[in-house]
């Protein structure tokens, strides 16, 4: 993890835009050798066209739809109007592809990415096969979209969830780390994208994200986050992931690392306690926040 030191974890919305892309987060940029993540923001009727290089990438809407060429091959994502109206499909891109994201209707759509060894078929993820999970209990509540962790979806290293934080509710809690291997935990270094939901008027809103690492490893974090802006947590605890009372918090977690494929954490010790607090209470009844069925209204 050298270089971490001269990185800042915070990037905010269009600090590191590099056309066609609003965001772009590398192992170069971020001081690290694994994960990455990219973001497109497409007019109507525009496409964005890459290579992915030595990294295996999913296409994730958003927001819209879009049609996914992948060298010879296509297919047609039909997204969804938002990250808070439904859980939705994606496509798997191999490293070593040539990629053509197309927007009839213009769009938002996330990267997740991460360097890969093997060269595995580009695939169409289907919404009804994304696993949802509730996590948590009363204000610690939070829904997990598992569409590309180990047990869901073959990849390479890349392991990717969506996380849907109620307003006023703490997710990522009791605080946890997977920074080296070992018995229970994995070495994963991850990415946090957050989308914040805007208040009936329109009005934007925010969230809190928390980082702290080791003596001999410092990192900290306590900061605002914003829709758009990302976290790089590349070693240490991290959590909660505070939602604001009033506004829903959404995030994308993007992790890879050196080990096995496997998402094995360990909570910090001080914190830990507080799951056994949890038996008997219910889960937020605001849950699940999205399904595999588009909302009528947000």
């Amino acid at each position: 993890m050298t270089g971490m030191a001269r990185v800042n974890p915070l990037m905010r919305r269009g600090s590191t835009a590099d056309k066609p892309f609003d965001l772009v987060v590398t192992p170069e940029n971020a001081g690290w050798r694994y994960s990455g993540l990219r973001v497109l923001d497409l007019p109507v009727g525009s496409r964005a066209k890459f290579v992915t290089g030595p990294d295996e990438m999913l296409v994730l809407p958003l927001s819209g739809g879009c049609d996914v060429t992948c060298d010879d091959e296509r297919m047609t994502l039909t997204g969804r109007r938002s990250v808070f109206s439904r859980v939705t499909d994606f496509a798997y891109v191999p490293r070593d592809s040539t990629v053509t994201v197309r927007a009839p209707n213009g769009g938002r759509f996330a990267l997740p990415a991460a360097r890969a060894s093997k060269r595995l078929p580009f695939r169409y993820g289907a919404a009804q096969d994304v696993k949802v999970e509730m996590r948590g209990a009363g204000q610690a509540s939070r829904q997990v979209n598992n569409f590309c962790t180990p047990e869901n979806f073959e990849a390479d290293r890349l392991i990717a969830c969506e996380v849907l934080t109620p307003g006023g509710n703490w997710s990522s809690y009791p605080p946890h780390k997977h920074d080296e291997i070992g018995e229970g935990e994995s070495s994963l270094e991850e990415i946090y994208y957050f989308e914040v939901a805007a208040s009936p008027s329109g009005t934007s809103g925010c969230g809190f994200q928390r980082v702290y690492g080791h003596p001999d490893r410092p990192i900290d974090v306590c900061a605002e986050v914003r829709s758009g802006d990302v976290v790089l947590i590349p070693y240490g605890w991290h959590g909660p992931s505070m939602a604001a009372p009033g506004y829903d918090l959404y995030y994308l977690n993007v992790m890879a690392g050196p080990g096995r494929r496997e998402w094995l954490v360990r909570d910090d010790p001080a914190h830990g306690w507080v799951r056994s607090s949890w038996t008997g209470v219910p889960v937020d009844p605001r849950l699940p926040m999205t399904t595999h069925t588009e909302r009528t209204r947000l």
